[in-house]
């Protein structure tokens, strides 16, 4: 049977966020006769596929797919695979969804001609803590996350280079190929990318709102953010460009460089010590500036200076550990 709409979710061990997902989901204002839902999961361990199954039992739209693989691009391609839908939505089950948004995105993609169209991305927490919120105004200010305007807003329907959660004809997929199953984390940027090279449009709607909820405390933000500055280097390594990403996604990595080497190069002339000490002091005052702006929204500000601290060293060590990886694989490439 042919469907119209197609959502396609991976999911690993999202036991508390997966009953909002789909709550949002069978909420929406879409036709479920002429709609299929696709939950891909990569080998939970905990309660999240017998929470999809008993969903599944309910809604007979929804179907639950395994990921043997366990890595996000594979689900996402799986899901791909196995739909039928004229527009397909890769979304996350780490958030929910407004009851227009497949509906909205799917009107504004066709009447756009676009490959992608995509909403804005609220950030949220579950459980509101003076932690969990701190860290939340820092994922959602431009200190934090640079100039992705998916994330900061806008007020006019933008072209865009990426959008979170996206809409996507299935044309776009035909024309531009599927995800690459290389890349653990930045697949969806790297694919969308590899869309606007191809001359494909991508746009953003600032109507439309999802909620992405974040991870509340330091240590999960650290892994987390460790995790997608390792793979900055590694997809320009496996796809043989650095136009895969955007260079807000190298600033970490030459914040750290610009505390790091002028310590190395220190050793044998101690000028270059007072570069590394004005890096980390102007970084260090425009955390303290910006986070007692923070604390005006009902933030703790020590809270706030932990999250920037956080979210930039684990991001900019986990970029320098990926550029070593990719050092090593081009030394013993060139070995062979």
């Amino acid at each position: 049977m042919r469907h119209s709409i197609s959502i396609i979710v991976p999911c690993y061990n999202e036991e508390t966020y997966i009953s909002n997902c789909i709550e949002s989901i069978v909420g929406a204002d879409i036709d479920f006769e002429e709609t299929e839902v696709f939950f891909v999961d990569g080998g939970s361990t905990d309660n999240t596929t017998r929470i999809i199954e008993l969903y599944a039992k309910q809604y007979p739209f929804i179907e639950l797919l395994h990921n043997s693989k366990k890595i996000t691009p594979v689900a996402m391609n799986i899901g791909i695979e196995a739909s039928s839908g004229e527009y397909l939505f890769i979304i996350s089950a780490h958030a929910d969804y407004p009851e227009d948004y497949f509906a909205t995105l799917t009107q504004q993609c066709e009447a756009l001609g676009a490959a992608c169209v995509g909403g804005v991305l609220k950030t949220d927490v579950k459980n509101s803590t003076f932690k969990s919120n701190s860290i939340k105004s820092i994922l959602i200010h431009r200190f934090g996350v640079g100039n992705a305007t998916f994330r900061t807003g806008v007020d006019t329907i933008r072209e865009v280079d990426t959008v979170a959660f996206g809409c996507y004809p299935r044309e776009t997929f035909v024309r531009y190929g599927v995800f690459d199953e290389q890349l653990i984390r930045n697949q969806d940027i790297e694919f969308n990318k590899r869309i606007i090279r191809g001359g494909g449009k991508i746009y953003l709607i600032p109507e439309i709102e999802a909620t992405y909820f974040a991870r509340e405390n330091f240590t999960a933000l650290a892994k987390n953010n460790y995790a997608n500055g390792y793979w900055n280097l590694l997809t320009a390594y496996y796809t043989k460009t650095l136009n895969s990403l955007s260079l807000r996604h190298f600033i970490p990595l030459i914040f750290v460089l610009s505390l790091i080497l002028p310590l190395l190069f220190g050793l044998f002339i101690s000028e270059f010590l007072w570069i590394g000490a004005f890096s980390l002091v102007s970084y260090l005052a425009l955390v303290i500036i910006i986070s007692f702006k923070l604390k005006e929204q009902n933030n703790d500000f020590f809270y706030l200076v932990l999250s920037f601290l956080t979210l930039h060293f684990s991001y900019g060590f986990g970029s320098l550990v990926g550029l070593f990886t990719v050092m090593k694989k081009v030394i013993l490439l060139r070995g062979t």
